[in-house]
């Protein structure tokens, strides 16, 4: 078996508009494709013996055990691995249960396709479970373990932290969208100028200078203490003689801490002696210059959360420890501890296992005792010197518990800090009774406080501590969203895109928008290229000056990495033609129509999928939609739109020389098409269709005028500023020259409809072919130029996908040569510039000059010169 690719997919995609987390890999099964698994002696039971948890697994059976029935009675080894891949994940705490394996068309070709939680562990899964496939069949022993821990320490340096979890799903259960924005805890909440932003539990609304004071435990104490809140007494020292002198002040039991320290890193607590001190001081400077002492209070350790200013859950923490029972080593009884099933390697599980470090080892050393003593029975051994969850700590939650004192306490320390999310600690025999009359005191305040402890404490009702950081975010009713226009289609999609865009910027919105040549920022273009996939969409809806988002999606990017956002507010498909078939599993019309649908499937039920309705496969995609449907077309007698606006729906249409919305029996004539520059007077009917859905797409959104329609149509004019690349026309004093960027048969046809209509004699066609389309989609392009072009020129793009030059001019002179009348002069230059050149140089008078450009810029640049020069001469 080999691995042809592997990709990921993180958004809706051809497989699934709802399991966005997909990995896509092509398995050549090479002579495997010949041998079924029920051809292959003992590879059940060694399959069942390897995963007897694979037995949950349904499959198309429908029951438990059903996947061995189907392998049992013979299947693909793809279809096995996608099982395994699953499996795999699900041992290692990422419980997965999506895939498909479909055949690619090519004998013994399949693509396997899963569900992951941490994108790198999919990868690895997808790895792993070929190695484990070719094993069985191989019948070589496996060591799974490995994979399986393999597994977990990848999902644990991937996966968000239990905290910024947390807040993200409250998010999504809200409705509202999340970026990742590091391979950290970094994380957009929203889009555009909707966005907060959160790093673990730090808001984008956290006060910097808070969090600084929280972070200096020195700084803090003496702000608590101006306050009269209870705080332990103690100082800050950074060298011997001056731990000396506060030993001597303050007298044991002692806490010595770093001044800076977090997560109980360095800290040592009920210190006694001056051995432990003097080692409790050099511990803590291994994190810090400048050292805590302070008098040790006794009691038990909480943990108190502040949200907004206000009182949430309190939790009382216990450090991880054992109980001696007389019998067994402290070694056994730590293993014994570790079988909790709630205990998990990092922070899979509702606790943590717990593990002997340097620090462990020298608490046991101070009893006197090894991990092979006997503890007598009912004696408690502390291993960790503070409670926290991700050292093997636990939690027992007393929110229900606390004195209204306490809380009226726990507000009050938070205003004084200024932190937004605040953790408190607080030692104290109980939170029943004021501290202030049980001799408790606050010990710490902490930014970023672990929400682990409340969200899954190990005794006691656990707390929805993400919904009040959301509702401080995000107050009741907002969703942190942006209006989102998506586009997709085989042509017009840039046209249509650009126009929707220039309609919603003269409405006054700050528009976002992603073309196949550039990423645009209220007009001023940030990225340059083929930008219609999912890495540019993101990079609008990250932007957090843009409040309207109108993004291209094209089949590329859909197909490679699935969509950027779960859900827009209206989606356009212009037309489904043939192009790019044969790529990427993509071989009829059919399934490019499927692949396209994925964006109006994405549509929120409330929002809109604009369709085509005189392209059957566009129209068919109504069918099953969530969303409301409206439609346009260049005939307002078309039965579908009649009998859609007949039941009160939505349509555009072009009638009697005017661009019009139909709502229900109702005409609005927007504008007449002869006062619309785009449309060249009406000549260029490509464009009356790309202003139909635009404008449509547009008027649906009520702060969006019909005037401000009317007024952006009349003023976007096609040039190379507004429309670069699509039917720019230059006209020098005896000729003309089209720029465009048709590059299928579809839009070249289009493109020779305006041609036709437009003076000029000869008409000269500079052409090409590009390298990763079917032959007969190459030839048909020489045919559309034979019939229409009075001159012909070859030109070559700069990338040729996979084919020689020679192979696509071939190709395209046969075409020619199907059609052509009489002799057409054909020149073969194979550089786009130097055939522009060669066209300006041998121009006849009167000629018109059209270029199906590759690299627009480059062209737009070179005819743009040679204008200027002969403009100056």
């Amino acid at each position: 078996m080999k691995i042809e690719e592997i990709k990921i997919l993180r958004g809706p995609n051809y497989w699934s508009v709802r399991r966005s987390q997909l990995i896509q890999m092509k398995l050549n099964l090479e002579e495997l494709e010949e041998r079924p698994t029920n051809q292959i002696d003992g590879f059940l039971e060694r399959l069942e013996t390897l995963f007897p948890s694979m037995y949950g697994h349904r499959c198309s059976v429908g029951t438990p055990g059903g996947f061995f029935e189907r392998v049992k009675e013979g299947t693909w080894m793809g279809h096995v691995i996608e099982h395994v891949a699953l499996e795999l994940q699900t041992l290692a705490g990422m419980d997965c249960g999506f895939g498909r394996t479909r055949g690619t068309g090519n004998h013994g070709e399949y693509y396997v396709v899963f569900n992951y939680m941490e994108e790198d562990a999919g990868v690895y899964a997808a790895k792993a479970a070929v190695r484990i496939a070719q094993s069985l069949v191989d019948s070589v022993p496996y060591e799974l373990a490995e994979d399986i821990q393999q597994l977990r320490e990848i999902r644990e340096d991937t996966r968000l932290g239990p905290s910024t979890g947390c807040i993200v799903e409250e998010a999504a259960k809200r409705g509202i969208p999340f970026i990742r924005l590091n391979k950290q805890s970094l994380v957009q909440l929203g889009y555009g100028v909707h966005q907060k932003r959160i790093r673990a539990t730090i808001a984008s609304t956290t006060s910097n200078i808070a969090v600084d004071i929280a972070g200096d435990k020195e700084e803090t104490k003496n702000l608590l203490g101006a306050s009269e809140i209870p705080v332990p007494r103690g100082s800050v020292v950074r060298t011997e003689e001056a731990l000396k002198e506060a030993v001597d002040k303050f007298g044991y039991p002692l806490v010595i801490k770093p001044i800076d320290g977090n997560h109980g890193k360095g800290n040592t607590t009920n210190i006694n002696t001056w051995e432990m001190a003097v080692k409790a001081f050099e511990s803590a400077k291994t994190y810090s210059r400048s050292v805590i002492v302070e008098k040790f209070i006794t009691g038990f350790d909480f943990r108190v959360l502040v949200i907004n200013y206000k009182f949430i859950c309190a939790a009382l923490r216990t450090p991880a420890a054992v109980t001696g029972d007389g019998v067994h080593t402290i070694q056994w009884l730590i293993d014994e501890t570790n079988k909790d099933p709630r205990r998990g390697y990092g922070h899979e599980k509702v606790l943590t296992q717990i593990t002997i470090d340097q620090s462990s080892q020298k608490m046991l050393d101070d009893m006197g005792y090894t991990l092979d003593t006997i503890p007598p029975k009912g004696e408690l051994v502390l291993l960790k010197t503070t409670a926290n969850l991700s050292t093997g700590g636990t939690s027992t939650d007393v929110t229900d518990e606390v004195h209204p004192v306490n809380i009226f306490l726990a507000e009050r320390i938070a205003k004084i800090i200024g932190l937004d999310i605040c953790g408190i600690d607080i030692m104290a025999s109980d939170l029943r009774t004021p501290i202030y009359e049980n001799g408790g005191a606050v010990l710490e305040v902490n930014a970023a406080p672990g929400f682990r402890m409340h969200i899954d404490p190990s005794e006691g009702l656990g707390r929805n501590v993400a919904e009040p950081v959301i509702n401080m975010l995000f107050p009741q009713g907002s969703d942190g969203r942006i209006p989102i226009i998506a586009i997709t289609g085989t042509n017009g999609k840039t046209t249509t895109t650009r126009l929707t865009a220039h309609i919603c910027k003269t409405a006054g919105r700050k528009v976002g928008y992603t073309t196949s040549d550039g990423v645009y920022i209220q007009n001023q273009m940030m990225m340059k290229g083929d930008c219609t996939g999912p890495l540019s969409a993101k990079f609008v809806l990250r932007d957090p000056t843009v409040d309207f988002a109108v993004l291209e999606c094209a089949r590329g990017g859909l197909l490679k990495a699935g969509l950027a956002f779960q859900n827009c507010d209206v989606s356009i498909v212009t037309n489904v033609t043939a192009d790019h078939l044969g790529l990427s599993g993509i071989d009829s019309l059919e399934q490019m129509a499927r692949a396209k649908a994925v964006i109006p499937e994405t549509t929120f039920k409330r929002g809109f999928a604009i369709l085509n309705a005189e392209d059957d496969l566009v129209y068919a995609m109504h069918q099953g939609l969530d969303c409301n449907v409206a439609y346009f077309s260049m005939d307002e007698n078309n039965p579908r739109i009649q009998l859609h606006c007949k039941k009160g729906g939505y349509a555009a249409v072009f009638e009697n020389g005017y661009v019009s919305i139909l709502k229900g029996t109702w005409k609005i004539r927007v504008m007449k098409v002869s006062e619309i520059p785009i449309t060249y007077g009406g000549r260029a009917i490509h464009n009356i269709m790309n202003v139909l859905p635009a404008m449509l797409a547009t008027y649906l959104f009520k702060d969006i005028t019909i005037e401000d329609i009317r007024t952006a149509l009349s003023s976007f004019v096609p040039s190379p500023s507004q429309t670069p690349g699509r039917l720019n026309l230059f006209e020098f004093k005896h000729f003309k020259f089209l720029v465009d960027f048709a590059h299928n048969p579809a839009g070249l046809e289009l493109l020779c409809d305006f041609i036709k209509k437009m003076d000029g004699t000869p008409k000269v066609g500079i052409i090409s072919g590009t390298g990763d389309r079917r032959d007969d989609d190459i030839r048909e392009l020489g045919r559309i130029a034979g019939r229409n072009f009075d001159e012909i020129i070859i030109r070559q793009d700069k990338n040729l996908r996979g084919r020689t030059a020679e192979n696509i001019v071939s190709l395209l002179i046969e075409g020619i040569n199907e059609t052509k009348t009489s002799d057409i002069p054909i020149t073969t230059i194979y550089n786009e510039k130097e055939a522009i050149q060669f066209a300006y140089d041998h121009a006849k008078p009167g000629s018109l000059i059209t270029i199906m450009c590759d690299v627009v810029a480059e062209a737009l640049d070179l005819i743009k010169g040679l204008k200027e020069k002969e403009d100056l001469s």
